[in-house]
């Protein structure tokens, strides 16, 4: 159910992994599917390169699983669709309501973070969908990881709707379920595996491809000014440090983040950084003189501890407030050191 214009609950329109519908006191309720399609698994792979990952929606409203009763539980979740497919594979085989919210098209716990998976969108949401008239129980199924944008007792309040907040990963829901509601520590642990990790590389090198290569652009025309003249002998070379070290800094990094020593995303790129410059610093690869090795040397650290950076907000190892700590401490650091660096490596060809 979503919102027609006169604030009325309404069907949304048909979309592939619906199956049916519902019939419930205040209208036909769609049923969806628990099995991902290859057009799915496509419309996941696109996002996860970045390809039109603003737009990867469903709409707001309530919708079954299975044969739902008023006694069957209802589960939260968020409106961007790679959100919305984790949630109804892995209750797979339960009858139950999805109470969607609108993110924005925004994952669960970055839209918490962001205010729009939160309180007033709950008891928004209870209301439009009038779920109060279709369930017996007055109980709200919300991920872990929503909670630092939820208020449970006012959600409470402002709705009649309690909040239990159900384990961190969508595939334990099946067992939560069985052990009547219980949490084990182990669903509660936040983890961000290596799998976890590589999943969210692609987006990453995509997002800032565009970047990586208008900066490689200017460094390679830059390079080319010497006493000598003006040369573009040196842009080859120009576009593979600086391509080396955005890869290294959005793959290498979270690749080995567990390893790399610090807390902060930034200083973990910043000590990988050093061992990329020193690594090619010692095969003679930075240019021949002291300035130029230098300058490029500040221009590696800096890449790589900006793109290592980017994932301080995919982990949810941090929270919001953190986030824009680190930022707003790293990021000055790392631009006056890219600056710099631009800066010897135009005075090292001149000398």
């Amino acid at each position: 159910m979503t919102d027609c214009c006169c604030k009325k609950p309404c069907a949304p329109k048909r979309e592939p992994w619906m199956t049916g519908d519902v019939e419930t006191p205040v209208g036909k309720v769609p049923t969806i599917g628990t099995r991902l399609t290859l057009r799915d698994e496509l419309g996941a792979l696109k996002v996860r390169f970045a390809i039109g990952r603003n737009n990867y929606t469903i709409e707001p409203g309530l919708y079954a699983i299975g044969e739902p009763t008023p006694e069957s539980p209802v589960f939260v979740s968020a409106n961007y669709k790679l959100s919305f497919d984790h949630l109804r594979c892995a209750l797979g085989g339960t009858d139950g309501w999805v109470l969607v919210l609108d993110t924005k098209g925004i994952n669960v716990w970055c839209a918490a973070g962001k205010g729009t998976f939160g309180t007033a969108e709950i008891v928004n949401r209870v209301q439009q969908t009038k779920i109060d008239q279709i369930v017996s129980h007055r109980k709200l199924i919300v991920p872990q990881l929503g909670a630092p944008g939820v208020s449970a007792p006012e959600v409470a309040k402002q709705s009649g709707f309690g909040v239990l907040y159900g384990p961190v990963r969508a595939e334990d829901l099946p067992k939560f379920l069985a052990a009547e509601f219980k949490a084990t520590p182990e669903m509660r642990r936040v983890r961000f595996t290596l799998r976890d990790r590589i999943a969210v590389i692609p987006v990453e090198l995509v997002i800032w491809f565009k970047q990586a290569l208008g900066l490689a652009i200017a460094l390679a025309l830059l390079s080319g000014i010497s006493r000598n003249g003006y040369s573009l002998a040196n842009a080859p070379h120009a576009f593979v440090l600086v391509f080396t070290a955005w890869l290294t800094g959005g793959a290498v990094v979270p690749l080995l983040l567990p390893w790399i020593p610090a807390r902060a995303f930034s200083l973990k790129g910043l000590w990988v950084g050093l061992m990329l410059w020193i690594v090619l610093g010692s095969a003679n690869l930075l240019g021949a003189s002291p300035l130029t090795e230098l300058g490029w040397g500040l221009i590696l650290v800096s890449v790589v501890s900006f793109m290592a950076l980017n994932f301080t907000g995919t982990s949810t190892y941090t929270s919001m407030s953190g986030v824009k700590k680190e930022m707003k401490i790293a990021i000055p650091i790392q631009l006056i050191a890219a600056i710099s660096g631009t800066v010897l490596i135009i005075i090292g060809g001149l000398r």
